[in-house]
């Protein structure tokens, strides 16, 4: 039995009809209603979006290019690899692992300090990511 609701007739195509729900009765007396429902799969693709700020690929300053290995490398990238580098070297100071003791090659990165909190590391490296010309 198919019902029709003039409701939903200006939204639903008018091959759709709506069902009313079945009504049933359990072993314990309870009524156990059913409705029919139904799902349609979006078949549009998301669109993509531009990637910007800190997980854009930025051309870097040469002694970044030392320490990271490209040329080019996303805020984000950068961090990690600088991390892998720091844990590889055992640079972690081992009293206070928050402060990091720079070898040379953090040095040149890190404004020739000899020490670097962990909090500061981002700001430390943002003179390297140069400005790009578009």
């Amino acid at each position: 039995m198919a019902l029709s609701f003039g409701l939903f007739s200006s939204i639903l195509p008018p091959e759709t009809t709506l069902r009313a729900p079945t009504a049933s009765l359990s072993p314990h007396g309870l009524r156990m209603l059913r409705t029919v429902t139904f799902a349609t799969i979006s078949q549009s693709d998301p669109p993509t979006r531009k990637i910007r700020g800190i997980m854009k690929p930025r051309k870097v300053s040469p002694e970044m290019e030392a320490l990271v290995g490209v040329p080019e490398i996303s805020r984000t990238q950068a961090l990690k690899q600088i991390w892998a580098y720091i844990k590889d070297n055992n640079l972690q100071d081992p009293e206070n692992k928050r402060t990091i003791n720079c070898d040379e090659k953090l040095k040149k990165v890190f404004a020739g300090r000899d020490q670097v909190g962990m909090l500061e590391i981002a700001g430390l490296i943002s003179p390297h990511f140069l400005k790009s010309e578009s």
